[in-house]
């Protein structure tokens, strides 16, 4: 597993190579682990291979630009990175309250990146080295390339190409971009000169473009005028598209931004050459006596195989930043490393996920796309799977049937989510049957998010309908391999279109269904999203319809705590929400209540199952009319407070949308779920 050795990350390690000066200085705002799931060591391994002289510098002092300084100046340009993450959503919880620990730093210590990351080193490096080219990228510049709101500030801010007063942006996943820039520049020619390059985003005093492109409303009018806003936001996401799509242009003050169309996505020979690339899979030992850095845990023995999602969730960034069309690394590839993993020290047999921001995607959605791209006016699954759709799992059963033939694996999981839409589109059981029987861990983990359609309908997920005939599949498959395997659902609150009244029937449709959920999500306004233009603008870009918006920190609070109806310290919470909502007719006793009523003399604990225990109304010992004697009641009680915090899900909450812890949960989790499969006791 070991590739061969670090990329320099000071002045020490270029001499070691016998180095005087170098070409090109990455900045990132995660711990260096050079693995090909953290972007910043992709770029570098990638510029590396094609002749480049490249230094990291990870996670630097901000505060000053010494600790830049220190690299030496680099002969071509910094190319600079928040991190896998948004620096924002890596501080920062849907509370706007600060996160106390950060998985891609060493030691999970908070606090070794600034906000606002990209902003913050490019002032550096201008401080540093006075002319030196600057571009940015990675997921904060990508999804903050237009006019944008901004969640914690609340309010419009100018493209984070303007604010940060970079050279250039890049957007999507930066491969082609960044070789590009790079090439160019070691030719001679300016920064200022590199206007046409796909994927990239430039500032001009010209209304121009080398591309066919579209004017879009300017920074001004949107931030005046919420209709402009989601009018901007449609065109942005109708435009992002490599084959179809055109550059758009959007004025800030006197200056025309310039966002190219996207580059076109790697082809399957071009991702097993990255894949390939000399990587040694691990943090840097420099973090070792810092305690590591955590986030290599959940991507050590797991492995990427494809790119891109056609799933089209509203609230998902994958979209605007990977794009839609999928493509993936040829078997050979995927096989050669796994077989690599099953040498490396640590490895005990289990590959832990083989998947992507999908993991059942393996090819574009229909035929047409390589051809005319993807629509830029409906979704390949939602609300309901298009009729051209080319749902086939044959390739992907092929390498999965591949990978657990190999010699040392003991198991392959499937642990990053499948498109369960998918799934049923597709007219045979096969894929089914083989995840079920031979990649599940117990609990097989999907993303209904919601039970009401119109709030589907706005995140852009299938309807209710289709979950509950996967569920049906699931556990009759689970049924005839003579399985006992749960569903693990992911549920957003709070979501633009989610009211209160549809907060109380997605708890009373958990609750018929024995469903209780630990974790719940809230919806998270992240930068560049379409659920995030409807939360700030109301509307929905694409119809323009008015769209409900849960802003108050307290609807959100109780939207969440109905979702944990049977937790006692959210009685008070469910209590209100219910009288919110006018549902008093679920408070009381018996299954069909959500919660017992306040007692006088003492507090009526309610755990969800239609039991109630009463605490200071009797002494212990004496009989409740009609009821259990007391010390039996007590016995009854604490059974009941032990089932309420048995959940579903894995316990463990990380920023939104990113790549979910997924190590075994706890036993409390297998023995809730769904009916067992059919001949079970």
């Amino acid at each position: 597993m070991n590739g061969g050795g670090f990329l320099p990350v000071s002045r020490a390690d270029m001499a070691a190579r016998g180095w005087e000066d170098y070409d090109i200085l990455l900045i990132t705002g995660d711990a260096y682990v050079d693995h090909p799931s953290f972007g910043t060591p992709v770029i570098g391994r990638l510029l590396e291979s094609e002749g480049y002289r490249v230094a990291i510098l990870a996670q630097p002092d901000w505060h000053d630009a010494a600790a830049i300084r220190a690299m030496g100046r680099p002969g071509l340009c910094c190319m600079l990175s928040a991190g896998n993450l948004d620096s924002m959503v890596a501080h920062y919880t849907a509370a706007k309250r600060r996160r106390s620990e950060d998985f891609y730093s060493p030691g999970k210590k908070a606090g070794l990146r600034p906000d606002r990351a990209v902003i913050a080193y490019t002032g550096r490096v201008r401080e540093a080295f006075p002319g030196l080219p600057v571009i940015v990228g990675g997921l904060e510049a990508s999804l903050r390339r237009f006019a944008h709101y901004d969640y914690w500030d609340d309010k419009v801010r100018r493209s984070v190409l303007v604010d940060s007063g970079a050279d250039l942006l890049t957007y999507g996943m930066g491969e082609r971009a960044s070789l590009e820039i790079a090439r160019r520049l070691r030719a001679g020619e300016k920064v200022g000169e590199l206007t046409d390059i796909r994927g990239t985003a430039c500032l001009r005093k010209e209304r121009a473009c080398a591309f066919e492109f579209l004017e879009i409303p300017s920074f001004e009018e949107v931030r005046e005028d919420k209709r402009a806003y989601a009018e901007a936001c449609r065109e942005e996401n109708r435009e992002h598209d490599a084959i179809r799509g055109r550059a758009l242009l959007q004025k800030h003050d006197e200056r025309w931004l310039v966002v190219n169309p996207p580059a076109a996505p790697l082809e399957t020979a071009e991702l097993d050459a990255l894949a390939a690339l000399p990587f040694t899979r691990e943090p840097h030992p420099m973090y070792d006596a810092l305690g590591g850095v955590p986030a290599i845990e959940e991507v050590r023995f797991s492995i990427i195989h494809n790119r891109g999602c056609f799933g089209g969730c509203n609230f998902c960034s994958l979209a605007f930043h990977q794009g839609r069309y999928v493509t993936s690394r040829s078997h050979e590839s995927v096989v050669a490393e796994a077989e690599a993993m099953t040498r490396h020290p640590l490895f005990k047999g289990y590959i832990h996920d083989v998947g992507g921001p999908t993991a059942n995607f393996r090819h574009p959605s229909c035929l047409k796309q390589k051809k005319l791209g993807l629509c830029p006016d409906r979704s390949c699954l939602a609300p309901k799977a298009c009729p051209n759709l080319d749902a086939d799992h044959s390739d992907y059963i092929a390498l999965l049937r591949k990978l657990r033939a190999i010699p040392g694996v003991k198991k392959v999981f499937v642990r990053s989510g499948i498109r369960f839409d998918y799934v049923l589109a597709e007219k045979k059981d096969d894929f089914l049957r083989e995840l079920t029987k031979y990649h599940v861990s117990g609990q097989l983990k999907v993303a209904p998010e919601h039970c009401i359609d119109a709030v589907l309908d706005k995140m852009g997920k299938p309807r209710a309908e289709v979950f509950e005939a996967f569920c049906e599949k699931y556990e009759a498959m689970n049924g005839a391999l003579g399985k006992q395997q749960y569903l693990v659902p992911y549920l957003m609150s709070s979501h633009p279109g989610s009211t209160l009244g549809d907060a109380v029937k997605l708890a009373l449709y958990l609750k018929k269904r024995g469903v209780r959920p630990r974790q719940v999500q809230d919806f998270y306004p992240t930068p560049g999203t379409v659920s995030t233009c409807m939360y700030y603008t109301g509307l929905d870009p694409f119809t323009m319809e008015k769209v409900y918006v849960p802003r108050s920190y307290r609807e959100k609070e109780l939207q969440r705590a109905l979702l944990q109806w049977f937790d006692p310290a959210k009685k008070a919470l469910v209590l209100e929400a219910l009288k919110k909502a006018h549902r008093e007719d679920l408070i009381g006793y018996g299954p069909d209540r959500l919660v017992s009523p306040e007692r006088p003399g003492g507090e009526a604990r309610h755990f969800g199952d239609g039991k109630s225990g009463i605490s200071g109304e009797k002494k212990q010992g004496s009989p409740r009319p009609g009821g259990r004697p007391a010390g039996q009641r007590k016995k009854l009680e604490e059974t009941e407070k032990k089932d309420a915090v048995r959940h579903y899900g894995d316990g463990k909450s990380g920023p939104p949308r990113q790549k979910r812890h997924t190590e075994a949960p706890p036993p409390a989790a297998r023995r809730t779920g769904p009916r067992k499969g059919p001949g079970k006791k």
